[in-house]
């Protein structure tokens, strides 16, 4: 093999491996996490800081993809079964009754578990007022 054609089977290979080095993307028909804002305030005493309470149902499949948060995030499991994800650390199944905290900026996503149907949390996070309660992150 000439030293060219070498060189571009590697570029390919490397380009594929990044590629799937992100993971797989969600099924273009996979059912969606629903969030609901149930409650939200100016946090006392603290400007430029609101206190927000939220649910987010996962049906069979479902999942919320990574994002971070512009405060703190602290939740529990109602019910079912989920997997919380977070970049740097391993997956932590979680199951209702089950509590979870996501600090300021953590890159993270929760999902369905893939042998269970689905689930539900309750959450509440502190965050800078006026910014979205989520970005998304690739």
């Amino acid at each position: 093999m000439s030293k060219s054609r070498a060189n571009l089977v590697l570029i390919g290979l490397l380009a594929l491996s990044c590629a799937s080095a992100k993971g797989p993307e969600p099924a273009a028909n996979a059912p969606e996490a629903k969030r609901t804002i149930l409650d939200r305030h100016d946090q006392n005493g603290v400007p430029g800081k609101e206190i927000v309470l939220g649910t987010a149902e996962f049906p069979k499949g479902a999942a919320i993809g990574w994002h971070t948060h512009s405060g703190d995030e602290a939740g529990y499991v109602m019910r079912g079964n989920l997997i919380l994800k977070t970049r740097g650390q391993p997956d932590r199944a979680l199951k209702a009754g089950d509590y979870f905290f996501n600090a300021r900026g953590a890159v993270h996503s929760l999902e369905a578990a893939p042998d269970g149907e689905g689930g539900a949390v309750v959450s509440t996070w502190v965050v800078d007022k006026g910014k979205p309660l989520a970005e998304p992150v690739q």
